[in-house]
């Protein structure tokens, strides 16, 4: 996995906030230890947080916490809130004229949205807390 995805840092914030839990965590502290920008940082957890994940609290002792215990956040939880696929898909004003390829990428589409649900299933067998 890259390391400057979105999933990868949501996955590795979440694995250090799986350790304690109710640590707040600035978005400045988890940009630093990621080697990234803290406007990423919120931008990345502000889905997390949208999907039930985290909490967020502003101010000056604010930050970023686990909204629910590590072990009730899957893999695939993170991966549905970023609104993530790591597979391609063709938009429909691209679809090809030629009916061989129009045939081909129809099939090619079919097996890639069986590797997502295949992909989403196995993410959803991972808990947060078994990989910290």
């Amino acid at each position: 996995m890259k390391r400057n995805s979105r999933l990868s840092l949501a996955l590795h914030t979440l694995g250090h906030m799986a350790g304690d839990p109710d640590r707040m965590r600035t978005s400045a502290d988890i940009a630093e230890h990621a080697g990234t920008n803290p406007v990423v940082v919120r931008r990345v957890l502000g889905r997390l947080r949208k999907a039930g994940l985290l909490d967020a609290e502003k101010g000056h002792s604010g930050g970023w916490r686990l909204a629910r215990p590590p072990q009730d956040i899957t893999l695939a939880d993170v991966y549905l809130a970023l609104d993530e696929s790591l597979i391609a898909t063709m938009a429909e004003e691209d679809a090809p004229n030629c009916s061989v390829e129009h045939a081909l990428h129809r099939k090619v589409s079919s097996v890639m949205e069986d590797i997502e649900r295949s992909l989403i299933e196995r993410l959803a067998a991972t808990t947060i807390a078994e990989v910290k």
